[in-house]
């Protein structure tokens, strides 16, 4: 709070004291009291109303410092009208209740939409176990009986497999931590095992692979694996033609150990670039393929930030895409290292 804001808030209390003091004044000279007598009982008003007018300014002001400080020290901040400081007026401990009731019914709707948002996130990972099985099942069936058909089958269900797997991660994008596990993983390992389960896609799309990977890292190897897979299909989905190219490679810099998956595909308009991680983000590109969601970017940076790695992407209309994995270099890590 500051003066002039008190002087604004108390202006009209202000000018009626200054106008009953000018009242008093005229009403004292016009019944025949000396002029310096009027004087002395006009200025003991106006310095008795100024030092009333100074206490209650750096009371209120203290006041308000004290909640200040007190909303910037909590978490729930919403939980403010419990701790407000006692205060001697009327109206400071009407707002408070006024505030408290208010902020019950808000911990209240907050506490239903969290029950709420639990039921929905683990009626969605229930009904994911339960539709992996029949997938699972067709994979199988597809590959016991290799034909041309059982192959396009095969790929139509892994593009199910994928977005069953994004609603899943979708769920669980916020509680990440109860479920991954950190420990050194293969990167190579990971790459081959995303390619491997893509393969009939990789083929059906003439897309090459190529990858240079020797390097481990500590991650989740679960999570690395999903957002790995995203960003091939995605290099598979906006190839551009036949033949394409993807060079998949681990590089060991200062900071840390990246992985950089290129392609020769598409690429992505320079003003598109800073909202390819943005949610539902399709791009000129999405909307010319007509099969893109705007969710697997999205998806990637989310568990990115999650487990502390760097996504980041370079690209080139009509001269492919780098998209870099930067995981840095822990204690943990380089304490292994030294030790090895």
């Amino acid at each position: 709070m500051r003066l002039d804001e008190y002087i604004k808030d108390r202006l009209l209390v202000i000018i009626l004291q200054i106008f009953c003091s000018l009242v008093l004044f005229g009403f004292l000279c016009a019944t025949g009291y000396p002029a310096d007598f009027c004087v002395l009982i006009g200025g003991c008003w106006i310095i008795v109303a100024g030092v009333y007018f100074g206490t209650d300014f750096w009371k209120r002001r203290n006041y308000f410092l004290e909640m200040s400080r007190l909303l910037e020290q909590m978490d729930a901040r919403y939980l403010l009208g419990e701790l407000m400081p006692d205060s001697p007026r009327l109206e400071d401990r009407l707002y408070r209740d006024m505030i408290r009731f208010s902020n019950k019914s808000v911990i209240e709707r907050i506490h239903a939409i969290e029950k709420e948002k639990k039921e929905y996130r683990e009626f969605v990972e229930s009904w994911v176990h339960e539709i992996k099985a029949p997938i699972t099942g067709v994979s199988l069936i597809c590959e016991n009986h290799k034909n041309e058909i059982t192959r396009q089958i095969w790929t139509q269900n892994r593009k199910i497999e994928n977005y069953v797997d994004m609603a899943l991660y979708y769920a669980r994008a916020d509680h990440v931590y109860k479920d991954y596990m950190i420990r050194k993983t293969d990167l190579s390992d990971i790459v081959t095992s995303v390619l491997s389960r893509n393969k009939y896609f990789l083929i059906q799309n003439d897309v090459q692979a190529e990858v240079h990977c020797n390097h481990s890292v500590y991650t989740d190897e679960k999570w690395i694996a999903f957002i790995v897979n995203q960003l091939i299909l995605n290099s598979v989905k906006y190839k551009n033609g036949e033949g394409e190219k993807l060079f998949i490679r681990t590089e060991e810099k200062k900071e840390g150990v990246w992985l950089t998956l290129q392609d020769d595909g598409m690429g992505i308009k320079k003003e598109e670039l800073p909202r390819v991680f943005e949610k539902g983000f399709t791009g000129s590109n999405g909307r010319q393929t007509g099969s893109a969601t705007g969710m697997g970017l999205y998806l990637c940076r989310e568990l990115c930030e999650k487990l502390g790695i760097e996504i980041a992407v370079f690209s080139e209309e009509y001269k492919g895409t780098e998209m870099v994995l930067k995981f840095p270099v822990g204690k943990y890590y380089a304490r292994e290292e030294g030790m090895s």
